[in-house]
């Protein structure tokens, strides 16, 4: 098993050679988008993943995971919340109001990244985020698992992709409404890949540790719904699509959900101690991960050459981490090629 960690001992490994980039064909569809600008106003409620919660101190501030200040992408140097250039991204998140989704998003609007949203209810998205301009971000509303939703015009200009739907292992209330592993990790990636463009130049999908092993014993419990061998289905439709991938395979999540955050809050949420990360390949890796940390991984994988047509395992614990340093994290990545 290849595992690579990242605190004050580790040494830097060689970085394996760029992956491919074949594209797979656009499917049309004719359905019309519906698009929703929003504007600055904090405070809200969304739906999370999970049922845990971690009330985050203020004080605890300069020990959070999105405390480092982001480089630009054209300059690549750390700046303040004001001198950050507008990066020429556009990143569609889907499955932005989950638990790792609304970290992700509150990290790209903090970088100065445009983003856009798929939603099934958009209202989630101004309440959680507040209101912005449609420069900064975009919402429309679609449901990934009805492939009519996902009309063409909802894709374009879009340059990258992180995918962090899912729902629960087994029977809840979130499943009401047919949102089952097989509705949301099967149907919904399939119908998502198969109308993205042809440009896209990364999709980020996060999965789980333990899709390859849904028959055996302890992962089979936890498949007894079907939850691990339908994202491996997800994950298996990715990377034959042809489109540049990165597949991020998180440990039993911790952190969150922030399920009654602003956006100010979530900028100063924290991963506690476990800030360091451990990084694996192989699907050998146990553990648990901070959604912090999971959310964080997807945004740096969009830019790292190294990671493109990789699958990964991810765990966080005690430690100093890499925080949002690009360095340190092509640094792991690179570790376990």
């Amino acid at each position: 098993m290849a595992v690579g960690c990242f605190n004050p001992v580790l040494s830097p490994l060689v970085p394996s050679p760029p992956g491919r980039r074949v594209r797979a064909a656009l499917r049309s569809q004719s359905h019309q988008p519906t698009a929703v600008s929003l504007r600055l106003l904090p405070c809200g409620v969304a739906a999370g993943r999970g049922t845990r919660r971690l009330v985050a101190a203020a004080a605890a501030e300069s020990q959070a995971v999105q405390e480092q200040p982001a480089r630009t992408e054209e300059s690549g140097e750390a700046g303040g919340a004001g001198a950050a250039e507008a990066s020429s991204k556009l990143v569609l998140v889907v499955g932005g109001t989950g638990g790792v989704g609304q970290l992700v998003v509150a990290s790209l609007l903090s970088r100065n990244i445009k983003s856009r949203l798929l939603l099934r209810d958009p209202e989630k998205a101004s309440s959680l985020f507040g209101k912005q301009d449609d420069s900064v971000l975009q919402v429309y509303k679609a449901d990934t698992r009805n492939s009519n939703d996902l009309d063409p015009q909802m894709f374009e200009g879009v340059t990258h992709v992180i995918c962090c739907t899912g729902t629960t292992a087994f029977p809840s209330k979130r499943w009401d409404g047919d949102n089952t592993p097989e509705r949301v990790d099967w149907d919904g990636i399939r119908n998502l890949v198969s109308a993205l463009p042809q440009t896209i130049k990364r999709l980020v999908l996060v999965s789980s540790v333990g899709v390859t092993k849904y028959n055996e014993i302890p992962w089979s419990i936890m498949n007894l719904f079907g939850v691990l061998k339908y994202k491996k289905m997800g994950e298996d439709f990715v990377r034959n699509s042809g489109i540049p991938f990165t597949i991020i395979r998180p440990g039993r999540l911790t952190d969150g959900p922030y399920t009654s955050y602003d956006l100010n809050t979530l900028l100063k949420a924290t991963a506690g101690e476990r800030r360091a990360v451990v990084i694996g390949k192989g699907d050998k890796l146990v553990g648990e991960v901070s959604r912090l940390v999971v959310a964080e991984a997807c945004i740096q994988a969009l830019d790292i050459e190294s990671t493109e047509g990789q699958i990964y395992e991810i765990n966080s614990v005690k430690g100093e981490g890499p925080g949002t340093d690009p360095e340190k994290w092509e640094e792991l990545f690179r570790s376990v090629q």
